[in-house]
């Protein structure tokens, strides 16, 4: 049997990209975003549902995302589907939650962080080799750089 794990997204930021930087230096960036899907019924009624996601970015794609968006930009993100496992620190109870590793992701307007701006212009669309995160079986989170 052949799997496929790709995800296509493009909605807006729900937030700010948050960075940390990990063991070794690598860093990764993480941000909401949403994806209004508007439609009409049968009887004439106008709706908006919301799909809000959560993505992950590595390296320096990352970086570039913290310079050049901010929450309410608008995005397309090419990635893949992880579900992160985790117990609750109040109830012992497993707990998961469904991200996208973002492989690539490019900004969709003109419009940049103020920072981005004093630094010079603003790169179309960032792209970069698949990010190497740190493999979760090894300690201390250090990873390849690629």
């Amino acid at each position: 049997m052949m799997a496929m794990n790709k995800v296509m997204l493009a909605g807006n930021l729900t937030r700010d990209v948050a960075m940390k930087e990990l063991n070794g230096g690598m860093t990764v960036g993480t941000f909401g975003l949403a994806m209004n899907e508007r439609y009409t019924t049968q009887d004439g009624q106008q709706h908006e549902d919301v799909c809000f996601v959560d993505v992950e970015v590595w390296g320096k794609q990352a970086e570039a995302c913290n310079r050049c968006l901010s929450k309410g930009a608008p995005a397309f993100i090419e990635g893949r589907l992880r579900l992160e496992r985790w117990e609750d620190k109040t109830s012992g109870k497993g707990r998961a939650k469904l991200l996208v590793r973002a492989d690539r992701v490019q900004f969709l307007n003109g419009t940049t962080r103020p920072q981005a701006e004093a630094s010079g212009p603003r790169p179309s669309s960032v792209v970069s080799p698949r990010p190497q995160p740190p493999p979760a079986n090894r300690p201390g989170g250090s990873a390849r750089r690629g």
